[in-house]
């Protein structure tokens, strides 16, 4: 089991992503009902819940893929500005957006490749034509990051070429290849055949052992428990606990936590 940070140092650290009051309605429907989290540099963060609970609209609405209806959304101490609209909140500066994501990399349930590209050159996509690195450097970093999720030798294979697991750990080499300072993860396991789920597991935790600052929205508990620094529970739109994920799995105080986590054995 990974070691969990001190508080000494989780102190000492400066906050990566920071969410305040945030809100997300679909018409009548009130999805995030006044979330605020704080996530610190190097820290890994499980959400979890069942399903309806808001945890991948959470994370959508971070990284804008999503229209918050109110609320601040920081990274790396820095306000994304956001303007009203009928709508919900939108982008006020497209630009900062796009710095901003090239710095906070998400991946998705689905693997989200592009089906006529190689795997090679669907990691140096975004670096190539996005943030204009050369293509040799980013050839050399795609090459890295493929072999460091264990893909180096299927770099010329094209995505329906490759099972699953394959695809997802493509797309976090996708995702890793843009360097980003913190990253998302939607269920990454959860479009997967049970066989193929550890392999992708493997792969995040590694990512999790440099220190790299993570959300995590997972139905994998056992993982959840092992990788993560913090657990946030979300029921119906808001945080139900939180805490280290020893005292979530081992002492629940809520008891909407305790039949959650009984419900899942």
């Amino acid at each position: 089991m990974l070691a969990p940070h001190s508080n000494a140092a989780t102190n000492a650290r400066t906050t990566a992503i920071e969410v305040r009051d945030l809100h997300k309605s679909y018409g009548s429907l009130e999805v995030l009902k006044g979330i605020s989290v704080a996530a610190q540099d190097g820290e890994v963060i499980a959400i979890i819940g069942g399903s309806g609970s808001g945890k991948s609209t959470f994370l959508r609405c971070i990284n804008l893929l999503e229209q918050p209806n109110s609320g601040q959304i920081l990274i790396g101490g820095e306000e994304v500005k956001l303007k009203k609209t009928p709508t919900g909140l939108e982008p006020g500066d497209r630009k900062q957006v796009e710095r901003i994501r090239t710095n906070l990399a998400m991946v998705f349930q689905s693997f989200n490749l592009w089906q006529h590209m190689d795997i090679l050159h669907n990691v140096i996509e975004v670096p190539v034509h996005v943030l204009g690195q050369p293509r040799d450097q980013a050839i050399v970093t795609a090459e890295d990051m493929l072999r460091r999720v264990g893909l180096y030798e299927k770099r010329h294979a094209y995505p329906s070429f490759l099972s699953g697991g394959q695809q997802q750990r493509a797309a976090i080499a996708r995702a890793l290849a843009v360097e980003p300072s913190a990253m998302l993860f939607d269920e990454p396991t959860s479009a997967l055949d049970p066989e193929l789920v550890g392999e992708v597991l493997k792969v995040i935790k590694d990512i999790a052992s440099e220190g790299r600052t993570m959300m995590l929205v997972t139905h994998e508990m056992a993982f959840a428990r092992e990788v993560a620094d913090r657990v946030i529970f979300l029921h119906q739109g808001r945080i139900e606990e939180q805490g280290p994920s020893d005292q979530i799995f081992s002492n629940p105080r809520s008891e909407r936590l305790q039949q959650f986590l009984r419900s899942i054995g």
